[in-house]
């Protein structure tokens, strides 16, 4: 099943070209009192709320696709926890680059560790990302982006895909420059999540997928996540084993080579095997 928020915050199922309205189901929802929980509320009732919401979809309003307007398919994650260097590939290219790396010492991601963002960098396709400092290099970095579930603490590798709600493309837009790697990469719209929730049943297996970008019609990035120094599998234990995961906590697993500039005016298009394509704006902040 492929979930989208789009419009003004309506929950949707995409079927080909359509996207049927299910917003209803939201209504099922549990009530939420102050202190509101640090997790998403559909990623975490999603396994109850399946079964009403493939029943809704057979006879909800179809709308167009091309005519909504896309968000973020998770609203409220609790954090948003990306992998820098994760392909071998991209590791050699930051370390060859110094427009890159700006003298900082770029290790190999067991030693690295992972790294947080700012969960108001958060957007969707349609709000396409408004550049800060353009004084300074901006790059796309295309990547798969993994949705937890359901809470995980200290999960093993080989249980650690039942802990996935589903599947995104991910960029995570970076200013180059000397600073720490989440202050650079935290500004408002610099994580792009879409352009909806591909269901881990429908991608059981995340070993092997084509991912890539264009800049205005301009082929950047081509890989494929079997490439992925650490896999889905192990970056999730890995990230369990120092954070709690929360349902609708987002995982960037890294971004491969060809990393580049992008300005004002143009159109990133990124595009991952077996969940979909996102045409995302570029504008100035």
């Amino acid at each position: 099943m492929k979930l989208c928020r789009f419009d003004d915050n309506r929950l949707g199922v995409v079927s080909d070209d359509q996207v049927h309205d299910v917003t209803d189901v939201l209504a099922g929802l549990p009530a939420m009192q102050y202190p509101y929980p640090m997790f998403d509320a559909l990623i975490a009732s999603l396994p109850d709320l399946r079964g009403e919401i493939e029943r809704l979809a057979k006879s909800a309003r179809a709308v167009p696709l091309a005519s909504c307007r896309l968000l973020s398919p998770v609203a409220n994650p609790g954090k948003i926890v990306a992998a820098p260097v994760n392909y071998q590939k991209h590791l050699q290219e930051v370390r060859k680059d110094a427009n890159l790396h700006h003298g900082n010492m770029i290790n190999e991601i067991e030693r690295a560790g992972l790294f947080l963002k700012a969960t108001s960098s958060l957007v969707g396709q349609a709000d396409g990302v408004h550049l800060v400092h353009t004084d300074r290099r901006n790059d796309h970095e295309v990547e798969l982006a993994v949705v937890i579930g359901k809470r995980a603490k200290n999960v093993t590798r080989e249980a650690a895909l039942s802990y996935v709600a589903g599947y995104c493309i991910g960029l995570d837009i970076t200013i180059r420059g000397p600073e720490e790697r989440s202050f650079r990469k935290s500004p408002d719209s610099y994580t792009v999540l879409g352009p909806w929730l591909v269901t881990a049943d429908e991608l059981p297996d995340p070993s092997s997928l084509d991912l890539s970008i264009d800049v205005s019609g301009a082929a950047r990035q081509r890989s494929n996540t079997s490439d992925l120094i650490l896999d889905v599998p192990a970056l999730i234990a890995f990230a369990s084993s120092f954070y709690t995961l929360n349902p609708g906590d987002i995982l960037l697993t890294g971004t491969p080579e060809g990393v580049g500039p992008i300005e004002p005016g143009d159109v990133m298009t990124a595009t991952i095997q077996r969940i979909g394509t996102m045409n995302v704006a570029v504008s100035a902040a």
